[in-house]
């Protein structure tokens, strides 16, 4: 029998303060200002913490003390750190509390990360997001939800970053939809990169060019918004790394191979990104894999 829930969630902890994580947890801390609560913050590295709660009247707190809280939200880079951050926090976790897990993960780990919860008296939920640190700053994050439709409607007033929570199926669904997802965008974003190498051998004006795609069938937000404003800009702000982009991407292989499915274009678009995270850095902007296909065609999109 699941453990009843808290009936308040009067302290919240928010564990990992990354590009995504730290303006989430801003809005989380917010919201606990607001609601007469706390949000204590939590990082592998303590100045993050500190820095959070002098910009954002949040708590810095060791993982000891966050993990008391009525609803723990966790954003790390994958479920290898979530499972690390959990088996620490396991002995602090109280009963009655929620375990939202907004990390990238892989959906065979949601289950026994559920588990290893549950034992503790704690619900689950997998929850990752959508939408880039621009939605992450402005608190209209997607939010695609596996687990239980009671502890949703429970935690739902509290994610204060969502501009949407869709409930997509059972443990580990939300976190399949989310690398099927980023699988989407890494294929968009090779082909268009792909497109416009080509039209840049031909000598074609490449801004001109996305003028016609984004108002034709093969616009896409890589086309609109990524492109343009990442690539030729040349800037590639760091906001979504390379390296979690074909982590991601990989996922969604896994699955397709569990499942004996066959998904070819994710399977070769997954192994160009492996090779683009060695080439070019793992730690870079997911859109400088096409400096990739610019090596591969001698030409810059510019």
């Amino acid at each position: 029998m699941d453990t009843p829930l808290t009936e308040t969630f009067r302290t919240t902890a928010f564990l990992g303060l990354g590009a995504m994580g730290m303006p989430m947890a801003a809005h989380l801390a917010a919201h606990s200002r607001e609601s007469g609560g706390q949000t204590l913050v939590w990082n592998r590295t303590p100045g993050r913490a500190q820095e959070h709660a002098a910009q954002h009247g949040s708590v810095a707190a060791t993982l000891e003390q966050a993990a008391v809280a009525d609803l723990i939200v966790s954003c790390l880079p994958t479920s290898a750190e979530v499972d690390e951050v959990l088996a620490a926090a396991y002995p602090n976790l109280k009963s009655g509390s929620v375990w939202v897990d907004c990390t990238s993960g892989h959906p065979d780990a949601a289950p026994r990360q559920r588990d290893l919860l549950a034992s503790a008296g704690v619900r689950f939920l997998d929850a990752p997001v959508s939408g880039g640190t621009v939605a992450a700053k402005a608190g209209t994050l997607t939010v695609m939800v596996g687990g239980p439709a009671d502890v949703l409607e429970a935690v739902h007033p509290q994610l204060a970053f969502a501009g949407k929570v869709v409930r997509v199926g059972d443990t580990g669904a939300g976190f399949a939809v989310k690398a099927v997802n980023n699988a989407l965008l890494a294929v968009n974003l090779w082909a268009a990169g792909e497109g416009l190498a080509i039209l840049g051998l031909r000598g074609v004006e490449l801004g001109a060019a996305l003028e016609v795609i984004n108002a034709s069938s093969g616009r896409s937000n890589t086309t609109e918004n990524l492109i343009p404003q990442r690539v030729l800009t040349r800037e590639f702000p760091a906001t979504f790394g390379l390296g979690l982009l074909a982590k991601d991407a990989g996922i969604a292989l896994d699955m397709a191979e569990q499942a004996r499915g066959s998904a070819p274009v994710i399977a070769q678009v997954t192994g160009l990104y492996r090779a683009a995270s060695r080439v070019v850095g793992a730690q870079e902007d997911h859109t400088a894999a096409l400096k990739l296909i610019e090596q591969m065609n001698g030409v810059v999109l510019k």
